[in-house]
């Protein structure tokens, strides 16, 4: 839907599950998601979910792995 080479800037989203992504800063963010502040270039959004984004599980996956230790 969004070309990655584009000029846009886009903001990074999270949901619920404490899953990222990126959405055009110029476009109502998707119910479900919400902004985390961080904004820019896609390849800045992108490589700033590198970072943080550490464990792929979705937060109830995790929760339910850890009561069940």
């Amino acid at each position: 839907m969004f070309e990655d080479d584009d000029d846009r800037r886009y903001l990074v989203v999270l949901n619920d599950e404490e899953q990222y992504s990126v959405w055009p800063e110029d476009e109502p963010v998707p119910a479900g998601w919400r902004a985390t502040g961080v904004a820019g270039a896609k390849a800045q959004c992108l490589e700033h979910i590198r970072e943080v984004w550490t464990d792929l599980r979705p937060k109830s996956l995790r929760e339910r792995m850890a009561r069940q230790q």
